[in-house]
């Protein structure tokens, strides 16, 4: 069993990333510029920016971070938006979710130019995926290919069984290992609340993404040997032996899932870091498009 190391391979990226910036200076290029939108003040919301404008500056990315009361209004923040679309300093654009209820982040979504949506979540980003087209793919199931090609794991004609049909995760991942590429070529099942026999299902894969969001779901009766696990899931359990009072918990039951895996992701310190090092190549691919235009 080996364990798939985000902060290792996420680090792998960044280094990476650094020296292709230190290129594009050196050629007289603009380098990479993301702008983040944070509404409101949600400690989660405020960890995850943090981290991402951090990361910014570790590869030499010009960051802007953007702050909003969570009383903003819809229309305002969308002005807000069209601003950064209009600049062209500005090669990447999210706006962290969740927003508050009064606003729809559908629309919020839609209104990002598709040429700076480094979250991946704009329907031209997704047709594009779809159809098999250049785009920028959804930040996490983008970080577990990554990690997958790092690791070099065959996938090629394996089954690969997804638990989760969401369209941040479960779906993309779905469409990207199935297309005609490494990492993909596998004959994918996507599994959710209604499907039956999910265990035998299960003890078919031969990669087991487990994205549904209840933790320790995934028991090792599921899982047959040899099989690659990748954990998506991270929720907040309360623990009163921790100083916190909660631990974080994946899908994964990984005390016992873990010894049967040849592969296989913790939580934390899988996936999670690999989905920022995504936004980053994101805004890395955006930057180089626009100085080609």
């Amino acid at each position: 069993m080996k364990i798939m190391d985000g902060k290792l391979v996420s680090q792998a990226v960044k280094d990476d990333l650094r020296k292709k910036v230190q290129e594009l200076e050196a050629s007289g290029m603009k380098k990479p510029h993301l702008a983040a939108i944070l509404v409101g003040n949600n400690g989660a919301s405020e960890t995850y920016v943090a981290s991402k404008v951090k990361s910014c500056g570790e590869v030499g990315f010009t960051s802007t971070l953007i702050r909003m009361d969570a009383a903003v209004s819809q229309q305002d923040l969308l002005k807000e938006i069209t601003t950064l679309n209009d600049n062209d300093d500005v090669d990447g654009i999210l706006v962290q979710l969740p927003l508050p209820k009064h606003i729809s982040e559908q629309v919020v979504i839609d209104t990002i130019s598709a040429d700076k949506d480094v979250d991946g979540f704009h329907p031209e980003s997704v047709g594009r995926m779809v159809q098999g087209l250049p785009a920028f793919y959804p930040a996490t199931p983008y970080g577990i290919l990554l990690m997958i090609e790092h690791y070099g794991i065959e996938t090629k004609g394996k089954h690969a069984v997804v638990i989760g049909r969401s369209n941040i995760v479960g779906r993309p991942i779905s469409i990207l290992l199935n297309r005609n590429d490494y990492p993909g070529n596998c004959t994918v099942t996507v599994c959710h609340s209604h499907t039956h026999n999910l265990k035998d299902i299960c003890l078919q894969a031969d990669i087991i993404v487990a994205a549904l969001g209840r933790p320790e779901f995934l028991k090792a009766d599921m899982v047959k040997e040899g099989a690659v696990v990748i954990d998506v899931g991270i929720t907040r359990v309360e623990d009163p032996s921790k100083k916190s009072g909660f631990a974080i918990k994946g899908d994964v039951d990984f005390a016992s899932v873990a010894e049967k895996c040849s592969y296989i992701t913790p939580v934390p310190g899988g996936v999670g870091p690999m989905t920022i090092a995504a936004l980053l190549m994101n805004t890395y691919k955006a930057c180089l498009l626009r100085n080609k235009k």
